[in-house]
């Protein structure tokens, strides 16, 4: 489907990225490896080359799965030509209980950040990564569904938190581009100033620059709209959004049956972000619209992601070829002046309700 004229620069770097990006964070749980490679495969058949990784993988993050994806995709990348893959990973960060990763993780310092790559390059089977991640902010932002600053989140038992600055960050991140074990930097789940902080801090150093950022972004989340996509045309960082689909529930498939088989239901409480009054009033929305269009509620949403002007890759996940095909084929999908005028006008209605 997709062939090299296809690819997009990504920020300040040389990488070269198809429209799509393959997301893996069901391998190890909901799919296994033969179902992975399968993905997999059928994902570069179709001109897939940006796989999107991380150590805490697959979701939700537990103890006894956490690594497996990365092992899943060095296991298939050993049969790969690596060097026609844009290949990422992720480092998890502190402000979560991940207590089984690194012994904390404890925070984002020099220690923590090198030994989470140096793990996650044995586990791809790898000498490098193309685009590395810091997961999410060690300072206080909100995270994961939670949408306002709150300063009293500074202080733990009456003491001011010291977070590891952003200089320190990118200092150890230079240190890994420099030694080749990262191609370029890039941040996921960052918020306008902390993107800001990082590009100038880096800048008035000679520190590596981020060219990526990967938020959440969807018809029930266009958050970065306010203020993050302006940073990103003025200073040149693409965009890669997750979960286009807003954890399934986008498809619909939870207002026909709302104990549908899906993450929603198999892990409770794991998608609180989308456990909001706003939601099923949206999704309803939206898919009369797709009715009225002619096509699903998956193509529609995935269309409105895929071809913003301001996207340059897409996140996507599946837990079957089927889906996967499918989400893959919407990208032929072009959405025109009425139509989206049609969903500027439910989102106004129904603005942000699982951001």
């Amino acid at each position: 489907m997709f062939e090299k004229k296809d690819y997009r620069l990504v920020g300040n770097s040389s990488l070269l990225v198809s429209p799509i990006t393959l997301g893996t964070m069901t391998f190890g749980d909901q799919n296994t490896q033969e179902e992975a490679f399968h993905q997999l495969d059928f994902a570069i058949d179709q001109g897939i080359n940006c796989l999107d990784v991380a150590e805490l993988y697959p979701v939700p993050p537990k103890a006894d799965t956490y690594t497996k994806t990365e092992i899943i995709i060095g296991n298939w990348l050993k049969y790969q030509k690596r060097e026609e893959l844009v290949l990422s990973t992720k480092v998890a960060g502190p402000r979560r209980d991940l207590s089984w990763i690194r012994g904390g993780p404890l925070s984002l310092d020099r220690k923590n950040i090198i030994e989470s790559v140096e793990k996650s390059l044995q586990r791809l089977q790898t000498d490098y990564v193309d685009l590395l991640y810091l997961h999410w902010p060690e300072r206080n932002v909100p995270m994961f569904g939670q949408y306002k600053f709150d300063p009293e989140m500074e202080y733990r038992d009456g003491k001011k938190i010291n977070w590891v600055s952003i200089e320190e960050q990118l200092n150890t991140l230079s240190e890994l581009v420099s030694s080749g074990k990262a191609r370029f930097i890039a941040l996921s789940n960052e918020w306008s100033w902390g993107v800001m902080e990082f590009i100038r801090i880096a800048r008035e150093k000679g520190l590596p620059v981020i060219c990526n950022i990967q938020n959440n972004y969807s018809l029930l989340n266009r958050v970065a709209e306010l203020g993050l996509t302006e940073i990103m045309y003025r200073e040149g960082i693409s965009f890669f959004p997750y979960s286009p689909l807003g954890f399934g529930h986008l498809t619909g498939k939870y207002l026909k049956n709302p104990e549908e088989k899906g993450r929603v239901n198999l892990f409770k409480g794991y998608a609180q972000r989308f456990d909001k009054p706003g939601v099923p009033k949206a999704v309803e929305s939206y898919s009369a619209l797709a009715a009225d269009m002619g096509v699903s509620p998956t193509s529609l949403a995935l269309s409105f992601v895929y071809h913003q002007w301001f996207v340059k890759s897409t996140v996507i996940g599946a837990t079957s070829i089927e889906q996967l095909k499918e989400n893959i084929e919407a990208y032929a999908l072009r959405l025109d002046d009425s139509v989206l005028k049609r969903i500027d006008d439910i989102h106004l209605r129904c603005m942000n309700p699982a951001p």
